[in-house]
Formats: structure tokens, sequence, C-alpha cells
């Protein structure tokens, strides 16, 4: 039923002019949050479908952490959306669209950036540059470790 929901939201937003994904995010059969992909609507690459579910559901439950949490979503979500997912505590996720199907209608950017996040650095292009802190007393990480709580 969730799933349907998700999928059902997708394919509006593609009648909309939007992209084909849709997420429902859900805690003891409640539906806590859900989206569309908005990036063409706010102009932002963070407009993502289940990006936005986890934010309707933080706000309304006055928290971050949704344990216990279980996403429904349209297609399988992209890195951006998987680390939010990881990172909120969400408990599973299950998609419809495999990568490898939104990689066949021309949306396969998430596929090479798993592929490059797997030690494929040819994937995307994009080039990494790791610069040390020098000075450690304005390391941020460092300050945060010697902080007295």
């Amino acid at each position: 039923m969730y799933l349907e929901r998700a999928i059902k939201l997708a394919n509006e937003n593609v009648d909309a002019g939007g992209s084909p994904f849709g997420a429902v995010l859900v805690l003891d059969d409640v539906i806590i949050g859900e989206g569309v992909n908005e990036t063409h609507i706010i102009h932002d690459i963070s407009g993502h479908a289940e990006l936005l579910a986890i934010r309707m559901a933080q706000k309304a439950l006055g928290r971050i952490d949704l344990s216990g949490s279980i996403m429904y979503a349209s297609g399988h979500p992209c890195p951006m959306c998987l680390g939010a997912i990881a990172f909120s505590g969400i408990e599973s996720v299950v998609y419809a669209n495999s990568l490898e199907e939104a990689a066949s209608v021309g949306l396969g950017l998430s596929k090479d950036i798993y592929s490059y996040l797997s030690g494929n650095v040819d994937a995307i292009q994009l080039k990494m540059h790791h610069q040390e802190i020098g000075d450690a007393s304005v390391n941020p990480m460092l300050r945060l470790k010697n902080r007295t709580l």
C-alpha cells in the first residue's frame, strides 16, 4: 500500500513535468512524511523525494532520529538520499525501480556515483583533493575532540 502511494506520487510528478521519484516514510503504520522530486520547481539539487519526506517527518516529530520507520520509494535511493536515510536512523527501504532501470531512461548518475564510491574514481567527473589543516588550534574536529562536556 505504501509503495503504491510512492509510485502514484512519482507518476503524478512525471505528469507535472518532474522526474519519476516519489517517497513515503512510515512509522507504526502511519505516514509521517512524503515527497516527490521538486528539483525542477525549487531549483535545489537536494529537493529529492526521500529528503523531502525525511524533512517533513523530522519537523512533524520534532526530532532527527527516525528509528523504526520505513522508507518506501519509487526508485532506488541515490547516494545523497541513502546518506540521509542512514543518518536519520530509518530502519529499512522498500523501492520499486532499480538503478539499472533509472539508467536505461537517462537517469544514470546515481549508478555512476555508487560506482565512484566503490573505488572507480573515473565513474564521474569529480576530482577530490584533501588538504590538511596546518594549525591544530583552528581544526574543528580537534576542537570538538578537546571540548569539555
